[in-house]
C-alpha cells in the first residue's frame, strides 16, 4: 500500500521542561543544524503527513514553543501537567480519537531521525495485522532505555523500564527507542487502561505495548542499525553532536548537488540554505539562515551570510558579513565589509574593505571601495564613492536618507549631512562636509581654505626647549 493511501495522524510530544540541559530555556527550543530541535522533528513530520494531521504536544514555555512552529495548519495540544508520556498523548484525544488510519508518537528533541525510517516503520504497521509496531535497537548499553520483551512467537509481549526491570530484563540488549505507529482505534480503545502503577507514577506510553498484547492484539518491533538516529537530546554533548551529523548532512547534500566546500568540517551551513552549482565555500564560511546563492559564486574564508539572497557570479570576500541583504549578479562584497540590514549591492556593483552598509541601496557598477558608511542611502548606477565617506544619517532622534546621483563622485573623506541630495554626475571635493543639496553635474566644495604658517613648527619646538 502507498504511504499517501495511509491516514497517518503525527502527535510530537514536546512539553517537557528538559532539567538535564541544565537551561533556563524549554529543551526542544535549542537550535540542531540551523533550527530549533522541534522544527527539525517537524520538517520530518511534514514529509509523512499534511500538516492538519500534525500535532504538537506543548507544555513548559509553551507560547515560545508554538511561535518556533511557523508551519501554518499544525495543531497544539496542551499538557498543563507533566505526567509522562501516555498523559501526554491521550490528553489529545477530544481532538486525535476522531481521526482514522494511524497514529505516529514522536519526540519533540529527536532531530536526527529520518523520514525514511519513519516511513518504514508506516509501511511495516500497514503490512500487517499488528496494534502496534515499535521502533528498537540493540545496544551495547542499553542503560536508561526500556527493553523489549517477545514471547514465544516473537511478537512484543512487553517494554520494561529502566527502574522497574529485574536483572534478567535489564540484561536485554534490545531498548525501545520510543517512536510508536499505532493502529489509531486500537490505541483509543486502550488508552484508558494506562495506569501510574510504577516507580516514576507516571503514565507511560510504554505499557501500551503490554495492554495491546494482553487484549490479544499482535505488537511488532522494528529494529535500526543505528540507535543514535532516534537519540532524544538530553544534555549539551548529545546537542551538539546531533549538530554536527546535521550539519555533514547538510554539506554532503550540497557537494553531491555541484557544490565545492573546501573544507567541510569548518563550515557551518544551516537547513534552510540553499546554494547554486559551481560555487565555492572557503573554509570556517557561515551560511545561516534562509540565505540563497546563486552559481558560481565564491564564499570567503570566516564570511557570515545570513538570511540574504545572493546571486550568480557573487563574490563575498573573507572575512565579511552579510545579514538580511540583496547581492546580486556579478557584484563583490569585501574583504572585511559588512551589509547590516535591507541593503541592495545591484549587478556588477563593489563593496570593498572595512565598508559598512546599512539600508542602502548600492546602484549598478558603483564602488565604495574603502572605509565608507553608507546608512540609509540609495546610490545611483556606476557612482564612485571615496575612502573615508560617511552619510552622517542619525541626528539623535530620527534616521535621514541621502541621494547619490548616477555617475557621481564623492571624494575621499567627504561627510555627507543627511538628509542630502547629490545630483547625477556631481562631485564633492575631498575632505568635504557636505550640508546643502549638490545639483547634478556641479561641484561641491565643503572645506575651510588652507593656511599656511611659514615657520610656525620650528618656532613651537624651541618655546618648548628645556630651560638650562
Amino acid at each position: 500500500m502507498e504511504l499517501m493511501q495511509i491516514p497517518v495522524t503525527v502527535v510530537i510530544l514536546a512539553a517537557g521542561l528538559g532539567t538535564r540541559m541544565k537551561s533556563r530555556q524549554a529543551k526542544v527550543l535549542h537550535r540542531a543544524g540551523g533550527k530549533s530541535l522541534v522544527e527539525n522533528v517537524v520538517d520530518t513530520a511534514l514529509q509523512l503527513a499534511p500538516a492538519e494531521r500534525i500535532f504538537v504536544v506543548v507544555g513548559h514555555q509553551a507560547e515560545d514553543v508554538r511561535k518556533a512552529v511557523a508551519t501554518p495548519g499544525i495543531g497544539f495540544i496542551e499538557q498543563k501537567e507533566q505526567k509522562g508520556t501516555g498523559h501526554a498523548v491521550a490528553i489529545g484525544r477530544p481532538v486525535l480519537a476522531g481521526l482514522d488510519g494511524y497514529l505516529l508518537v514522536l519526540y519533540g528533541d529527536s532531530p536526527l531521525l529520518r523520514a525514511e525510517t519513519l516511513r518504514r516503520l508506516i509501511h511495516a504497521e500497514a503490512a500487517g495485522d499488528a496494534a502496534c509496531v515499535l521502533l528498537t535497537a540493540i545496544m551495547e548499553d542499553p542503560t536508561g532505555y526500556g527493553r523489549v520483551i517477545h514471547d514465544a512467537s516473537g511478537a512484543v509481549a512487553a517494554v520494561v523500564e529502566q527502574k522497574a526491570g529485574s536483572p534478567e530484563q535489564l540484561a536485554i540488549r534490545e531498548a525501545n527507542m520510543g517512536i510508536y505507529c499505532f493502529r489509531a482505534d486500537l490505541f483509543w480503545k486502550h488508552a484508558g487502561e494506562l495506569t501510574t502503577n510504577n516507580p516514576a507514577g507516571e503514565y507511560y506510553l510504554t505499557d501500551m505495548a503490554e495492554i495491546l498484547a494482553r487484549a490479544g492484539h499482535r505488537v511488532e518491533a522494528m529494529r535500526i542499525d543505528d540507535a543514535r538516529e532516534a537519540l532524544g537530546i538530553n544534555n549539551r554533548i548529545e546537542l551538539a553532536y546531533a549538530d554536527r551529523l546535521l550539519r555533514q548532512a547538510k554539506t554532503r547534500e550540497l557537494m553531491l548537488a555541484g557544490v565545492t566546500i573546501e573544507n567541510p568540517d569548518t563550515v557551518t551551513i544551516d537547513a534552510g540554505v540553499r546554494v547554486g552549482m559551481d560555487t565555492v565555500v572557503a573554509p570556517f564560511a557561515q551560511i545561516l539562515g534562509k540565505t540563497t546563492i546563486g552559481e558560481n559564486c565564491r564564499i570567503g574564508a570566516c564570511s557570515i551570510v545570513q538570511d540574504s539572497q545572493i546571486g550568480d557570479q557573487v563574490e563575498i570576500g573573507p572575512f565579511t558579513v552579510v545579514s538580511r541583504s540583496v547581492v546580486e549578479r556579478g557584484a563583490s562584497v569585501g574583504p572585511f565589509a559588512r551589509l547590516r540590514m535591507e541593503n541592495r549591492v545591484r549587478q556588477g556593483a563593489h563593496v570593498g574593505n572595512f565598508v559598512e552598509l546599512k539600508k542602502t541601496d548600492l546602484g549598478a557598477g558603483a564602488k565604495a571601495s574603502h572605509l565608507t558608511y553608507l546608512g540609509d542611502s540609495r546610490i545611483g548606477a556606476e557612482a564612485n564613492i571615496g575612502a573615508g565617506t560617511i552619510t552622517c544619517n542619525y541626528d539623535g532622534f530620527e534616521k535621514h536618507p541621502t541621494t547619490i546621483g548616477k555617475g557621481a563622485f564623492i571624494g575621499s573623506n567627504s561627510t555627507i549631512v543627511a538628509p542630502r541630495k547629490i545630483g547625477d554626475g556631481a562631485y564633492t571635493a575631498a575632505g568635504s562636509v557636505i550640508t546643502e543639496d549638490v545639483p547634478p553635474d556641479a561641484l561641491a566644495v565643503g572645506r575651510a581654505r588652507q593656511v599656511v604658517k611659514e615657520e610656525w613648527a620650528s618656532k613651537r619646538r624651541q618655546r618648548r626647549e628645556p630651560r638650562t
